[in-house]
């Protein structure tokens, strides 16, 4: 680095870039949590009309959509704010809420983009370790806020280790933290979630002044390729998220495909509960394998605790056709995908074993 034409920031040079998961030109491609579903009927033919109209800037405000999501959720269109991905909306409101000198609280291992983003505005990541079983550790979180504490971010499903956190839970954790503190509950795979104790968004609507609850059309809904997502929350707060907006980078093309999904609420349903039904199928047939570490999944994906034998193996994986997701020193994340990919997926997981 130390021959830049310029001088740019240290913090900044000294991040690694985001890894999106390895395709897969052979085998399955199960390192990205992506829905292995064609899109839901209707959205090819919304995207196809939307490119007769590529000469135009899309409508930034997403009227349409913003409607639409307002109604599902019963809240005032002011209290809903989207914007390319769930990821995009992270990255606002951790400029609108932190900046040098202040913090951004998270579980760890959580989302990887969760410390990256942070170094962007200036701020500094405190993450508080997960529990044994892998889980949110939301009573050390608590005890972890400081005056300096700007931003505090909840995942669940956990992104890579696919547990919950309770109703119970995060009830608790709201009592604890400051009312002026924002927290956001990232609720990326709630869809695939079938445990009748875990949080839920829709249950908090308009409860917490200070709470905003983020969605994507990504994973359940198979829009990874558009870039699309929502928020859910007090419309003060995400009216300063709005100013931090990258112009114009929510395109027609998103907005329509995520209104003809939500048009197919039952075929997304059916979708949706095949692929929890063959997760938990996955889950069984690891227990019967001798995985007695590996949680409990609720997301789309499974979580391999295996850590210093992380590179070993994905490498197994790899040998059976299955790209898999790598967290060195951690685990490794293997995603729910085709049928097709289950049996190659237990292969492996027999050979792991040394069954």
């Amino acid at each position: 680095m130390t021959d830049l034409p310029v001088r740019l920031r240290p913090e900044i040079l000294a991040l690694p870039a985001y890894r999106q998961g390895q395709a897969a030109p052979e085998g399955f491609k199960l390192s990205s949590n992506e829905n292995p579903y064609d899109p839901l009927p209707g959205v090819l033919e919304a995207v196809d009309a939307a490119t007769r109209t590529l000469h135009r800037y899309p409508n930034a405000s997403a009227p349409e959509i913003t409607e639409r999501l307002a109604s599902e959720w019963g809240v005032d269109s002011d209290e809903v704010i989207v914007a390319a991905g769930s990821v995009a909306l992270l990255m606002q409101f951790t400029m609108a809420a932190a900046g040098h000198g202040d913090e951004v609280l998270f579980s760890w291992r959580s989302f990887e983009v969760y410390p990256w983003m942070t170094v962007l505005p200036g701020a500094t990541a405190v993450a508080v370790p997960n529990t044994p079983d892998h889980r949110h550790d939301l009573v050390a979180m608590a005890a972890a806020v400081t005056d300096r504490t700007r931003l505090a971010i909840v995942c669940s499903p956990n992104n890579p280790t696919s547990t919950v956190v309770t109703k119970a839970e995060f009830e608790t954790f709201m009592a604890s933290v400051p009312s002026d503190l924002l927290v956001i509950l990232d609720e990326a795979y709630a869809e695939f979630v079938t445990d009748p104790d875990a949080v839920d968004g829709h249950a908090l609507v308009g409860r917490y002044p200070n709470l905003v609850i983020l969605r994507t059309f990504s994973k359940a809904y198979g829009l990874a390729g558009l870039r699309i997502g929502y928020g859910i929350g007090p419309s003060a707060i995400l009216a300063a998220a709005r100013t931090t907006i990258v112009p114009l980078s929510l395109t027609d093309h998103a907005q329509v495909a995520a209104l003809a999904s939500l048009d197919r609420g039952d075929e997304l349903k059916a979708r949706v509960d095949d692929i929890a039904a063959r997760r938990d199928a996955v889950y069984k047939a690891l227990l019967a394998h001798g995985w007695s570490d590996v949680p409990r999944p609720q997301g789309n994906f499974v979580w391999f605790p295996v850590g210093e034998r992380t590179a070993e193996v994905l490498e197994v994986f790899r040998s059976h056709g299955i790209i898999a997701r790598a967290y060195p020193p951690d685990g490794v994340r293997v995603t729910i995908g085709e049928q097709e990919s289950v049996e190659k997926l237990l292969y492996a997981s027999a050979e792991i074993q040394g069954r």
